[in-house]
C-alpha cells in the first residue's frame, strides 16, 4: 500500500530528502508569516572575514571557527536585524539560514547575511563582531562607545553591498540613504572605500569593502589583562570536534543577479494559489501512476495463478474456471487523470496548500531552479525552499563539490513577484570551473525562468597573483558579453585591492517598460 500523506511528526523539509546536510525547520518562526506588505526586493549583503580561509583560522580559534556559535546565539542577532530563522541546512562546511527575509551563510571563517525589506542589516553587525570574539574566539579589541559592543573581533576583509532601493524613504535606521550607510561603517572600521558603480540616472549598485587585515575604527588597543566577557552557554554546544579539511580557498568569485520588472507569466509561479494547484496536480498524478502500476502488478499474479491453476488440476475435480468478471479494483481510474471520476476520492493533504517548505519545494522543482546545479553533477546537494504567504519565496542550495572534500559552496534565490515591485536574485559561490559550464551559461539559465525586463550582473573574481592585472581585467570584462534574447547597456570593470569586479546592465528587446524607477539618486 501507498502511502502518500505526510506524516503528523514531519519536522524536515521535503528539500531534504537526499543527500547528506541536516536540515532542521523552525516551526514558530512559520506560522502566520505573510509577505502581504513586503515591497523592497532589493536586498542588503554584507561579507565579514575573520580569516582569509578555513585553513588559516587563528590557533586559538580552533577548526570550527563560526560554525561552532549555536543557532539561538544568531538569532539574537537577527533579532537585531528584524528578521527571523525559518530553517537550518547543516553541513560540515557551512550552515545555511533561511530567513524570514532572505539568508546567512555562516562559514568557519566568514558569514554572509543577506536580508531585503526594511530589515536594518547593518545594526547587527557590531554583535556579529562581539560573537566572533566572545564565542567563536578570534582576536579582538577593547569595547569603546563607537562600536556600542563590549569587545570586537577583528575581521580581515568587509564586504557590503546592495541595489539602487526602489522605497528608500521606507528603510530605517542606517539604512535611509548610502551616505547613511557608509558613516555607520565608517564608525567601525578604518580605511573603507566606498563606490556607486553604474548610471547615477540609471540602474546602478553600491560597494563598501575593506582592505585586507582590515583595522577598527578607532585603532584598537591591545589587551593587556583585561578580563574578557563570556556569554553564559551550554558547555556542550563550545565543544568541536577537529576535523581534517581540504578546502581550496584560491578560487573565490561570487556572481550575483539582480532583476526587476519580471514577465507576469513567469512570476505567477511564485504565487501560493499556483503553486498549490501544481502540487495537487503531482499528487494526483502520482497517487494515479501508483495505483496504474499496482493494477499492472495484481494482473500479472493473476495470469500467473490462473496457469498454475492449468497445470496442476485438483484430483477429482474439474480445474475451477479463474473468474472473468472479477471486480477490478481501479477500474474507476482511467489512464488519463481524473480524481474526481473516482467514487473513492483521493484527499488532497491539506500541509500541501499551507505548509511554505512543502510549497517551496514545489516552485524549486517545477520552475526550474533546482536544475541550475542538478542532482546527477552535484549528489550531495540539498535545497531548502519556502514559498510565502500570499506570494514571494526564498531558497538556499548548499552545493558540497563531487571532487573536492571539504569544499562546499552556496546559491541563493529570492523573489518579490508583484507586478508594482517584481524583483528577483540569484548570488552563488560555486566556481565555474567546477560546474563546468560558462558563466554566460549560468546567467542564461536563470534570467530564463524569470524573464525579467532588465537585470544587473556583478561578478567577484579573486586575482591569482601571477597574472598580469591588466590584461586580466579585460579578459574578465568580456565574459558573458552575449545574453540571448537581451542587449547590455552598461558594462564597468573595476580593479580591487585582490578582486576583479565585472558589473553589466541589459534590458530585453521587447520590453518597453521605460526608464529605471531610480527611487533614489545620487551618494
Amino acid at each position: 500500500m501507498v502511502n502518500t500523506d505526510i506524516p503528523n511528526h514531519y519536522t524536515t523539509s521535503p528539500s531534504s530528502f537526499g543527500g547528506t546536510p541536516l536540515l532542521t525547520i523552525n516551526r514558530e518562526a512559520t506560522i502566520d508569516l505573510d509577505s502581504t506588505n513586503s515591497f523592497e526586493g532589493p536586498e542588503k549583503l554584507l561579507e565579514v572575514w575573520f580569516s582569509a580561509s578555513a585553513l588559516s583560522l587563528p590557533e586559538a580559534t580552533g577548526s570550527g571557527g563560526l560554525k561552532i556559535v549555536p543557532s539561538e546565539v544568531w538569532k539574537e542577532m537577527l533579532d537585531l536585524v528584524n528578521c527571523k530563522v525559518l530553517s537550518i541546512v547543516e553541513s560540515e562546511d557551512v550552515d545555511a539560514y533561511l530567513l524570514s527575509e532572505s539568508s546567512m551563510f555562516v562559514f568557519p571563517h566568514k558569514l554572509i547575511l543577506k536580508t531585503c525589506g526594511t530589515t536594518t542589516l547593518l545594526s547587527g553587525l557590531p554583535k556579529i563582531l562581539e560573537i566572533a570574539a566572545l564565542v567563536a574566539k578570534f582576536p579582538h579589541s577593547l569595547a569603546n562607545s563607537i562600536r556600542g559592543t563590549a569587545t570586537a573581533a577583528i575581521p580581515y576583509r568587509v564586504f557590503y553591498s546592495r541595489k539602487n532601493f526602489l522605497f528608500p524613504d521606507r528603510q530605517h535606521g542606517p539604512h535611509r540613504s548610502w551616505r547613511d550607510e557608509v558613516k555607520s561603517l565608517d564608525r567601525l572600521f578604518l580605511g573603507g572605500s566606498a563606490y556607486m558603480i553604474g548610471k547615477m540616472n540609471g540602474e546602478h549598485w553600491y560597494l563598501y569593502l575593506t582592505e585586507p587585515n582590515t583595522m577598527l575604527t578607532p585603532p584598537a588597543t591591545p589587551e593587556r589583562d583585561q578580563p574578557v566577557k563570556v556569554l553564559d552557554l551550554p558547555e556542550a554546544t563550545l565543544r568541536v570536534k577537529a576535523q581534517g579539511m581540504e578546502i581550496d580557498d584560491g578560487q573565490d568569485e561570487t556572481l550575483e543577479l539582480l532583476m526587476t520588472d519580471l514577465d507576469p507569466e513567469n512570476a505567477k509561479q511564485f504565487y501560493l494559489d499556483h503553486a498549490s494547484a501544481v502540487a495537487e496536480g503531482q499528487y494526483f498524478q502520482r497517487a494515479h501512476n501508483a495505483r496504474n502500476e499496482a493494477r499492472k502488478h495484481l494482473g500479472s499474479i493473476n495470469d500467473m495463478d490462473e496457469g498454475r491453476e492449468m497445470e496442476h488440476p485438483k484430483v477429482g475435480r474439474a480445474p475451477e474456471k479463474v473468474c472473468d468478471d472479477s471486480i477490478d479494483v481501479f477500474s474507476n481510474a482511467s489512464d488519463g487523470y481524473s480524481p474526481s471520476a473516482s467514487g473513492d476520492e483521493l484527499t488532497f493533504p491539506q500541509e500541501l496548500t499551507t505548509e511554505g517548505h512543502a510549497l517551496g519545494t514545489v516552485v524549486s522543482d517545477f520552475s526550474g531552479l533546482s536544475a541550475v546545479y542538478p542532482a546527477a553533477k552535484y549528489p550531495d546537494a540539498r535545497v531548502d525552499a519556502y514559498l510565502f504567504t500570499p506570494c514571494g519565496f526564498s531558497a538556499n542550495g548548499v552545493i558540497p563539490s563531487p571532487d573536492v572534500r571539504g569544499s562546499t559552496h552556496y546559491f541563493t534565490v529570492h523573489v518579490t513577484p508583484e507586478p508594482y515591485c517584481s524583483y528577483a536574485s540569484f548570488e552563488t559561490n560555486v566556481p565555474a570551473s567546477q560546474t563546468g559550464r560558462e558563466t554566460a551559461d549560468v546567467i542564461q539559465q536563470v534570467v530564463g525562468i524569470f524573464k525579467p525586463g532588465r537585470f544587473s550582473v556583478t561578478l567577484f573574481e579573486a586575482k591569482d597573483a601571477t597574472e598580469e592585472d591588466i590584461s586580466v581585467a579585460k579578459k574578465r570584462g568580456g565574459k558573458f558579453e552575449g545574453i540571448q534574447g537581451y542587449r547590455r547597456v552598461d558594462r564597468i570593470v573595476h580593479d580591487l585591492e585582490g578582486y576583479d569586479l565585472v558589473f553589466k546592465y541589459y534590458e530585453r528587446f521587447d520590453w518597453e517598460g521605460g526608464a529605471p524607477r531610480l527611487g533614489e539618486a545620487g551618494f
